[in-house]
């Protein structure tokens, strides 16, 4: 049952929604996860931003745990002395998404923070269902560390890729890569299996992420709530480095994003909290759709860039 509160929308907001759920033919639920993943991909390139000019991208294959696994290097400048490497893993409920759907928001974390983006193309459910994900993340992020000349890693993602960016954070802090993770972005993040959350209540339709597509991300990916990986709200905080983590008024993930921010508070780590209001999760790579949405993301990335400089010396 919703609150009852009638919710501030962002007018370019209710027309992308209007436009959006005037849709005819199946939900993304209905698809096997082939079919749902052409859909996502379609919707980027019709609701994001294009990509724009940058110096460097360059796609690469680097070993994983159970084969190759794809990285997609973006740096506006090549010859840069090392520094901080961004490792970025996209959203798409570990069953969707890919390197293409989230191109555009890559190319515009290299150009405002000017530093490298490494983005990581990791395993699907349901074909390789949890901890496929988490395990290509952590090799991948170590391979990073090793491989390409940096000086500490921040590590970035959005939905299903804000949860791996915190369970990676987690196992680094725990066993750490060569080089240190000095600051993480997890933007509008799953921190939790269960779903008894107000937001679920008055988001869960109508809003892009809906209660049904959740449900069928989450029997794909079949995750284990006793976790960490799966689970991050469940399990100690402390420790982990910096961190800039945004949410979305209309968002059925809202809440458990917020509720995360404040178990970071109280656990000590230096956090700085962000909320989108009047608009829906998803919005990073609908940005064309949404052009509020650059604000959002040109806002979280100053604060990044400025939380990055801060823990750059310390590193």
């Amino acid at each position: 049952m919703t609150d009852g509160t009638n919710h501030f929308t962002r007018p370019d907001v209710a027309g992308f929604l209007a436009f959006l759920n005037a849709q005819e033919g199946p939900k993304m639920e209905e698809l096997p996860p082939a079919a749902a993943r052409e859909m996502f991909r379609a919707m980027a390139q019709m609701a994001d931003s294009p990509r724009g000019e940058l110096a460097q991208i360059e796609d690469r294959t680097i070993p994983g745990p159970a084969g190759d696994i794809t990285i997609r290097l973006y740096d506006n400048r090549p010859d840069r002395a090392a520094g901080p490497v961004l490792v970025f893993y996209h959203g798409g409920g570990w069953v969707i998404g890919d390197l293409d759907t989230h191109d555009g928001w890559c190319a515009e974390a290299a150009r405002q923070l000017d530093m490298p983006v490494v983005a990581v193309d990791y395993r699907l459910a349901p074909e390789h269902p949890f901890p496929a994900a988490p395990k290509d993340c952590e090799a991948a992020t170590r391979w990073v560390a090793d491989n390409i000349p940096c000086t500490g890693l921040v590590l970035a993602g959005e939905s299903a890729g804000g949860n791996l960016t915190i369970a990676t954070a987690l196992t680094l802090r725990d066993r750490p890569a060569s080089k240190p993770v000095i600051a993480i972005h997890p933007i509008y993040p799953a921190v939790t299996t269960h779903n008894d959350w107000q937001s679920y209540r008055d988001f869960g339709e109508g809003h892009l992420l809906t209660e049904g597509s959740m449900t069928w991300f989450g029997n794909h990916y079949a995750a284990d709530p006793a976790d960490y990986r799966a689970a991050p709200l469940d399990f100690p905080a402390e420790g982990l480095p910096p961190t800039v983590l945004v949410t979305a008024g209309l968002d059925p993930l809202r809440d458990q994003g917020r509720a995360y921010a404040a178990k970071l508070v109280a656990a000590g780590v230096t956090t700085v909290y962000r909320e989108g209001a009047g608009t829906i999760h998803g919005y990073i790579n609908l940005s064309q759709a949404i052009p509020s949405a650059k604000e959002d993301i040109r806002g979280a990335l100053t604060i990044l860039k400025a939380l990055v400089a801060e823990a750059t010396p310390a590193a």
